[in-house]
């Protein structure tokens, strides 16, 4: 049975893996990258390779995710959930310092609704 904390995080992830994608191969298209991060067809391309590198990040925290929801032993799964999930909060809020208060609520919160859960309903 799939557990409501293991659906949250699940969520977490596919976020982390739409970031990666928007990031790492949809920077500079004007309809998904450069709409959603408001820039011009020129900061998009000048900045397309620290944004694929931001994006190899992204996959990363999902990857962590992933790993946890897969790892047959329970407690070290929960460990990994909570280490990842804890990752993604802390980049959610310096990049909602820095770069743009959604963030927060993209990456924070359902961050902080996934490890509320894997504290409390396992």
């Amino acid at each position: 049975m799939f557990s409501i904390s293991s659906l949250l995080i699940l969520v977490v992830a596919v976020i982390h893996i739409y970031i990666l994608i928007l990031e790492s191969f949809l920077w500079t298209h004007p309809a998904y990258g450069r709409k959603s991060f408001r820039m011009t067809a020129e900061f998009a391309e000048q900045t397309k390779l620290l944004a694929a590198n931001q994006g190899l990040y992204n996959g990363f925290l999902a990857a962590g995710l992933l790993w946890g929801l897969l790892h047959p032993v329970s407690q070290f799964a929960t460990q990994v959930k909570l280490f990842f999930l804890g990752c993604v909060f802390v980049a959610g809020v310096f990049g909602g310092l820095t770069v743009n208060k959604r963030i927060v609520v993209v990456q924070c919160v359902p961050a902080a609704l996934a490890g509320l859960a894997v504290v409390y309903l396992g």
